[in-house]
Formats: structure tokens, sequence, C-alpha cells
């Protein structure tokens, strides 16, 4: 049986000449027609090499579209594709290569860093370059092609275990909220060991024929040079708030160069409706979504600057193929508006955690519902806002507090640049909220700025009862604030 198995093999036979991919660092342009060759010449090399069905193939390397080659050949062949955080430090790294068991290890110059022996990507390419394309033959989608190891927030990273599937209703969710066709460009600047780098950007364009460019990195000149580029024509461009927010407080931003843009598109953290309504001020859509590596994306806003503005700081609807609930901790329904956890599902959700049994079993209900460990709510028109993790929240004096809700409060304060907040034992009333901030450049902000800044918008049981100043906040390698190593800070500078 012969055909196109795969999104890019259907482009090559549609449109075989359209450009499919960038690498911006190299220059290299690949259209549809040779993307669909290096990926089977890929899959060549990969089967001559030993790699077999079910075999796990670990990468280790700065963004590239020889990474988006190798994941697609891995799917082909029924191999397991697995890239690393290269943020990590070599110790953390070493643990995940031994989790993963590969077959086959690949990288750029981080190989080196952590004194892992592996295939470089360069020689990878030169080997696909010289190789016999392996003969197209349909294959089942829904087996695993995929492991994104969690951030690990909260303790060990878990790898998350995808298939074709699952990532094929990112590609559909995301394309169908982003209003991707053929002719969207997407400029690449998330890592591509995170689910925004690697599946979110990716999917969505070549199922549709599009276009992807891919950056060796975030640099937000640079980036603010290639969103304003007519030669790119970049019309989807996604991130995290951090670096929205370094895109719009950067001298170079001449939002007018931005107006090809489709909308920059946010996810992985909680975006202010503050600074969402501060790009809408200059005349840029910011859409916010929600999504996590189990599940591919999830929610999003309409590309709308009026429906965005009505509901600033909402990751949007559901999608028809995506079923959610939220309820409270008897596992009851939530009416309309009542915070509780979100559970999801439908094909878009993971299978299960690799080698954590445990682990897989504890995140579904006993009828199949996939727990987020998110706190939501959502309005009669189905339109969901993240409230916090439930793992941040903290209970002070009987009533619950949000940290995202007080976080959220303070995003337009004019001296503060980012902040955190974590809930700390108390005698008095078990748990008070504990500021962290980091102040902007030349701002002197005190508790007591803060305190009056925060009384007349938020309950006195939520306002923080101290602050604490840095220069920085911990963050994963996908840009999420390490609560727990905060926790463990203020912890230690505090007397007990």
């Amino acid at each position: 049986m012969s055909g196109p198995i795969d999104h890019v093999g259907l482009q090559a036979r549609l449109q075989p000449t359209r450009l499919a991919a960038v690498d911006l660092a190299s220059g290299r342009r690949w259209t549809y027609a040779e993307l669909d060759a290096d990926v089977a010449a890929c899959a060549r090399v990969l089967v001559e090499r030993g790699v077999a069905l079910g075999d796990r193939i670990v990468s280790l390397a700065r963004n590239r579209v020889d990474l988006v080659i190798l994941h697609l050949a891995c799917a082909r062949i029924g191999a397991v594709y697995a890239p690393l955080n290269w943020r990590l430090s070599p110790a953390e790294i070493l643990a995940l290569v031994e989790d993963a068991d590969p077959r086959l290890v690949v990288g750029d110059q981080e190989l080196d860093r952590v004194e892992l022996e592996g295939l470089s990507l360069d020689h990878l390419a030169a080997e696909i370059a010289a190789a016999e394309p392996l003969a197209a033959a349909p294959f089942d989608r829904g087996r695993p092609s995929l492991i994104l190891y969690t951030s690990g927030t909260s303790g060990r990273p878990k790898g998350v275990v995808l298939s074709e599937r699952n990532l094929d209703h990112t590609a559909i969710n995301f394309g169908r909220l982003g209003r991707v066709t053929h002719q969207s460009a997407f400029l690449i600047d998330a890592p591509m060991f995170h689910v925004l780098g690697l599946v979110t950007t990716v999917r969505p364009p070549l199922l549709h024929g599009g276009a992807i460019l891919v950056s060796d990195g975030f640099e937000p000149a640079r980036t603010l040079a290639r969103l304003s580029d007519p030669d790119l024509a970049v019309s989807h461009y996604f991130c995290v708030p951090q670096m929205a927010q370094a895109l719009r407080h950067h001298p170079d931003l001449a939002p007018e160069r931005l107006a090809g843009l489709t909308a920059i598109f946010t996810g992985g953290a909680p975006h202010a409706a503050a600074d969402i309504r501060a790009w809408l001020a200059i005349g840029v859509p910011v859409v916010d979504g929600f999504g996590m590596s189990e599940t591919g994306t999830v929610f999003g806003m309409p590309v709308d600057p009026a429906q965005i503005d009505a509901r600033a700081g909402s990751v949007g609807v559901a999608l028809p193929g995506v079923r959610s609930r939220i309820v409270d901790a008897a596992g009851r329904d939530c009416p309309d508006g009542q915070p509780g956890e979100l559970l999801l599902k439908g094909d878009n959700v993971f299978s299960g955690y690799w080698r954590r049994p445990d682990d897989t079993a504890g995140a579904f209900t006993a009828d199949g519902w996939f727990r987020t460990g998110d706190i939501a709510r959502a309005d009669a028109e189905g339109f969901h806002w993240l409230v916090d993790r439930k793992k941040d929240m903290f209970i002070s004096g009987g009533e619950n507090v949000y940290p995202a809700e007080i976080e959220a409060a303070l995003a337009d304060h004019p001296g503060i640049a980012e902040c955190a907040v974590l809930g700390l034992p108390d005698p008095r009333w078990g748990e008070v909220g504990h500021l962290i901030l980091v102040p902007r450049p030349g701002a002197v902000v005190s508790h007591a700025a803060v305190v009056a800044h925060l009384e007349h918008r938020l309950a006195r049981y939520k306002l923080p009862k101290a602050t604490t100043i840095v220069d920085s906040l911990p963050r994963t390698g996908s840009g999420k604030i390490q609560k727990a190593v905060l926790k463990a800070l203020i912890l230690e500078r505090t007397p007990a």
C-alpha cells in the first residue's frame, strides 16, 4: 500500500514546491518535497543504525529544523523521540537519559557540555543527505512517537507519552483557533524540548501547508526584527508571557511594523489582563490560551481585539474534540463562576507517564478524566479562566487564597518587573501570603506600597503579610517560576 503517510508527505504531493521550513541560523530552506525527502532519508538512517519499533531517540540540542526532521522520522518508523532540556544541570540531564534508556543519542555542542556521548546533528544531517529515502508506508497514528519531560517544578520530571493522534489534535485545535492557513508562517523561538516549541508552533503550520521559521533562541531585539521583516512575513508568534513582556518593553518595539501578525499567542503561564490590554492599546492582538504537555492545545481566545478586551485574562473556549469539567473537592461539577479543578478528556490527552504507572493511575479519575492540577472557572458562554495551580493554593484563616490572583493584581504596578506569591506557615492563620518581587530598574518598592496598591482590589485576607526583594526569579526551562525553590529560599532566611 502506498500513499502520503503524514501531513508533510501529503503536502509534498499537494504543493511540493511551497516553502515548508527555514533554519534561520544557517539560512537553509526546505520546500515540502525536500522536507519530505529528508524525513524519509532520516528514517532510513535510523533503521540502518538499528533503531526499531518502540526504541527511544534522545536529543540534546538548540533549535534547528533537523530536530523536526528527526521527530517526524521517528514517527514514521515507530520510534519514540525524547528531546531533553539543555538548560538543566549535567546531573539532571544524565538522569533523564537513564530514564529514557535510548537506542541513540543525538545533539550539538550541548553533548560536550554534559560529557554525553552521542551522534552530532551535523553528522546526522550528512548521513541524511547521502541516504536513500525509506519508502512511504502507512502507520498507526495511535502508537507513541514522543516523550516530553515535564518541567519538574514540584519534583523529578515525568515523561509524557504522546502519539501522533494526540499531536494531530493540537494541530487541528490551534489551527482553528489561530486562523492558520497555507499562507501562515510561524516564527519559532520557544525551545524544542517544550510542547510550545516542538508541537504547538510546528504541527499546525505543517498540517495546513504553511511554513516554520526556526530560530536558535529568543533574543528580544532579534525577535522583534524578524517579526517586523516583510521578507519573512511572519504571521504567527507563540511565546510565554514573560517573553511577550520583554518584547513590549524593548526600545526597538515599533507596533506599526507588526501589522502583518495574525496575533501574538501566549500560553504556558498565566497572562495578566493588564499586560494583554497594554498590547491591545498599541494595536497588537495578544491571544491567550491553555495547554499542557499532557494535552496539547485545549482552550484559546478568539483572534478578535474586542472579545480579547472584554475578557482579558481568559484562556478562552474549548474545541469540539475537547471535553472539560470543573469539579469541587468531592468531584461534583461546579456551577458557572465557581473555581474548581479542571478535568479533561479527548483524543488530545496523553496515554500516560513513561515508566511511571503509579503517577499515571493518579493522574486520571476512575472514569478516565485527566486531572490537570489546575484550578479554573468558566462563565455561561464557556470562556475559561485559570485561577491557579492546585498545589500553589493555600488556606489562610479558613479561606482559599490563589497566589495567581494576587500576582495578576500587581501586574500593572509601575515599580514591579515580576513577582511571585507563596503561602508560608503562620501560627495564627495557618498560612499567609509572602510576596517575592523583582523591582524595575531604579524603582524602590516597599511592602507598604504593595499593600496600598492591593487593598482596594483584594480582600484583606489575600494581602501578602511580608515582601522579599530579589534580583531574579528562578524559572524552569519552559519559563515557569520554580516556587518550590523560592519557598526553600525564603524559609532558609526566616528565623525559626
